[in-house]
């Protein structure tokens, strides 16, 4: 009989997330509001649903923004454990400094800005079926342009990945998958390593029915760049504009509040427009400002880009660096 439990998942969280710059200076990744719940909430919720009960989340950036949405877990029904990386260790190195606290038996790795529905029961009947090292949660690849890609054989064997650009046909990994401890048990302790582009593909290169892919039909979603971001917020809030608005939210009168994400004690002054917008934790906008496709920050020590303006305490970024002459002034 095959065994489908899956006792304990990692949930990827150390990363720095640049692409998600400036948003990522006010909180770790994980920790940003997502239609009006921290995105890592999201995806334990989603564990919980699954049957999963235990989970570790590896920190190392702003870990307090993780640590304070998240908690023990409890609420959420999941036991939750951190351990601390004093330096980011990767997509391997991580899940090897973890072997210690996940057991014995397979696991599930999942990335900390990955949104998905997929079906961990499949996933593993998948894994125990082929009797995989590691089995990849994919997808068609949905921009070949922009995501690198696993090129498999025609039974789902991986035999390679390619980067971004590449012109082979290829999947898009979604950022779970079910492996076994054996993967990892040789690395050492404490330093970098990576999964794509390391350890896997040299077992792909070595093994050929080491790594399969497991094909799925359910939603995926990208908070990638601060635009993705605004555009899945704004997908999952729906016409609930509630959810966009956080704890604290202040709008002053004859104000409009367009298509725009609020975070946590944001005050917005009277006769402002702001449309397409990102406003973060703690800022003030003055009385009169009109924004649109930006990200609006406070007052920070971090060093100002070329593609930015600052306007009084407000540190103003285009959505995408394309959109900075849609910067309006205050």
């Amino acid at each position: 009989m095959i065994n489908l439990t899956v006792d304990h998942a990692l949930i990827l969280t150390a990363g720095i997330g640049t692409r998600l710059r400036p948003l990522t200076y006010v909180r770790a990744k994980p920790a940003v509001p997502v239609a009006g719940t921290p995105f890592i909430r999201h995806v334990i919720a989603w564990l919980a649903h699954q049957g999963i009960q235990n989970v570790c989340l590896n920190l190392h950036y702003l870990p307090e923004t993780i640590t304070a949405v998240v908690g023990d877990g409890r609420d959420l029904g999941m036991h939750v454990r951190y351990l601390w990386e004093p330096k980011i260790l990767g997509s391997a190195g991580g899940p090897r400094a973890a072997l210690p606290v996940l057991g014995s038996g397979s696991f599930l790795i999942v990335n900390g800005d990955t949104l998905t529905n997929v079906n961990v029961q499949d996933l593993m009947t998948t894994h125990r079926q082929r009797q995989a090292s590691v089995t990849l949660a994919v997808m068609p690849n949905p921009n070949p342009q922009r995501y690198g890609g696993v090129v498999t054989d025609h039974d789902g064997w991986v035999q390679r990945f390619v980067p971004a650009g590449d012109p082979t046909p290829s999947y898009h990994f979604v950022g779970v998958q079910m492996v076994e401890p054996a993967v990892f048990e040789t690395l050492p302790i404490g330093e970098p390593a990576s999964t794509i582009g390391g350890i896997y593909s040299t077992l792909a290169s070595k093994h050929t029915r080491a790594i399969q892919v497991h094909m799925i039909t359910e939603q995926f979603l990208d908070i990638g760049t601060p635009k993705d971001y605004l555009e899945v917020s704004l997908t999952l809030a729906g016409d609930k504009e509630s959810l966009l608005h956080g704890i604290g939210t202040k709008i002053g009168q004859d104000t409009q509040v367009i298509r725009t994400a609020l975070w946590d004690n944001v005050h917005v002054g009277a006769r402002c427009s702001l449309d397409h917008c990102v406003v973060t934790d703690g800022v003030r906008v003055p009385d009169g400002s009109n924004f649109r496709n930006v990200v609006i920050t406070g007052k920070t020590e971090r060093r100002q880009e070329p593609f930015e303006q600052k306007i009084g305490n407000l540190l103003v970024t285009p959505l995408s660096h394309n959109d900075a002459e849609d910067i309006t002034k205050s």
